[in-house]
């Protein structure tokens, strides 16, 4: 899909959707999973050659970032997050003096925000340059507002995990139940292997828009004439504080990472204890049944009155005793 923007908004296509009848005064032109014919399009009628989706997933930093006759090629690995998981598919430009074409292959709110902001007359967007800014400043505000989202979910996976064994009102409740306590923790491992994998994948994005800047910078004044300087220096350091910050979040997947495998490992040592108690307490009352069921001709016990409820007795004794052990040393 095609869309074009000029300096004051979007720009109707002067013909067929796939022809090369592109309105001159379109400055940005928006691939969204381009089609050959769009491609072609573009190319016959910008002189700009659109690259292919393998092309842009080129991971080398001479293949992402390169100066061409008459502009500049960039891509970057970029997230979006779709209801379920995390998506990070390659996002690419080319910026020319009077063009500026971005192809992408999923959707992405960025995108959306600039061309609201342009039809708004927010922010200067005389140019391709200027319109790259402001596309470069929205995809740092997104990564930014997905990191404060992944900062509030981690510490209400930090809850989850460290109120664990509280139980409301000092009552037991059916989510203690070994099994569901099972599953509560394997939820919580997925989550936190979800956060995890999204943290690399912005951490992905923010490393490739923080290549592009310096690149783009040192080359607009050469190839493309712009003076916008400060503008990507303050991009620069809203990407670096990201870092910063992405990397404290990554520590602390980290740390809840250990701190449930903590708990599960709590989990399998009662589990053991469990059956440690269960084996030894079983172990004098099957002896003194075993020794009383050899069933020899001379057995003294055989004879008496009491011989049978006496052998009951002893074998209670003898369970009762390894119990009351253990109660007192509080492992159960």
């Amino acid at each position: 899909m095609m869309s074009l923007q000029g300096p004051l908004g979007a720009v109707e296509q002067s013909g067929p959707s796939g022809t090369a009848c592109l309105p001159a005064k379109a400055v940005w032109i928006d691939l969204e999973d381009p089609s050959a014919e769009e491609a072609q399009a573009v190319e016959t009628a910008t002189g700009i050659r659109v690259p292919s989706y393998k092309a842009l997933s080129e991971v080398e930093n001479s293949s992402r970032l390169r100066r061409l006759k008459n502009g500049l090629s960039l891509s970057s690995p970029m997230i979006t997050f779709d209801k379920v998981d995390s998506l990070l598919k390659p996002l690419g430009f080319v910026l020319t003096k009077d063009h500026l074409v971005t192809i992408r292959f999923h959707d992405l709110r960025a995108f959306a925000e600039v061309k609201k902001r342009i039809a708004e007359q927010d922010g200067a967007c005389a140019n391709s340059t200027e319109i790259f800014l402001l596309l470069i400043e929205e995809l740092v505000d997104s990564l930014a507002d997905a990191l404060e989202e992944m900062g509030a979910d981690l510490d209400t996976l930090s809850t989850r995990i460290f109120d664990f064994d509280v139980k409301s009102g000092g009552k037991a409740s059916s989510d203690h139940r070994p099994r569901r306590r099972d599953v509560a923790l394997r939820r919580i491992l997925r989550s936190i292997g979800r956060r995890g994998k999204a943290l690399g994948k912005i951490r992905s994005s923010l490393l490739g828009l923080e290549r592009i800047l310096p690149f783009v910078g040192g080359e607009c004044e050469v190839v493309l004439g712009a003076e916008q300087g400060p503008r990507f220096e303050t991009i620069r350091r809203d990407i670096a504080s990201l870092d910063e910050f992405e990397i404290r979040l990554s520590e602390n997947v980290q740390f809840l990472l250990d701190a449930t495998l903590g708990l599960i490992n709590i989990e399998q040592n009662n589990t053991f204890r469990v059956l440690t108690v269960v084996s030894v307490v079983g172990v004098p009352p099957t002896l003194i049944a075993s020794m009383y069921g050899m069933n020899f001709k001379h057995m003294p016990e055989l004879e008496w009155l009491y011989g049978y409820p006496y052998g009951l007795t002893l074998i209670a004794i003898s369970a009762l005793v390894p119990i009351l052990f253990f109660w007192r040393r509080g492992w159960f």
